[in-house]
């Protein structure tokens, strides 16, 4: 067998096993009930699949520089933003209540989504111990 026939078959390997990730990535969206679990397979079986496809594909257009600019541009941009997608999705998931607060080991956004900044929940922005703070002069009432 010739070296074109051997990139041939990696690459028809390559563009079915993305395929395979993607229908996985897909199956997995429509399958898991819980929003962590559906983006996990939204990214992570998804962007293994399309870079194998890349790679299959960039195996056979070794000879065109321009098209293999073009897939490497391809997978850095689904690299670069496949993580910022899914971390925009978590924080909407649980800034919209629907992912359970309960079952989290940490949970940084709390602080933030409560509102006041210091976690506890009360309002203010100040610690429990920070002392009061007046708005105003109460020296020029009297």
């Amino acid at each position: 067998m010739s070296v074109a026939g051997v990139l041939d078959v990696v690459s028809g390997v390559l563009v079915v096993l993305g395929a395979l990730f993607a229908v996985s990535a897909g199956v997995g969206l429509a399958r898991f009930g819980d929003l962590w679990l559906r983006m996990h397979a939204g990214t992570k079986p998804q962007v293994l699949g399309l870079l194998l496809v890349l790679l299959g594909v960039g195996l056979q257009f070794t000879d065109s520089a321009p098209a293999v600019v073009t897939l490497l541009l391809v997978a850095a941009f689904q690299v670069l933003t496949a993580p910022v997608s899914g971390h925009v999705l978590a924080r909407a998931g649980y800034r919209s209540g629907s992912v359970p607060r309960e079952g989290l080991v940490l949970d940084d956004l709390a602080a933030r989504v409560d509102g006041d900044g210091d976690g506890d929940g009360d309002g203010d922005a100040r610690g429990d111990d920070a002392p009061e703070r007046r708005h105003g002069r109460d020296d020029d009432l009297g």
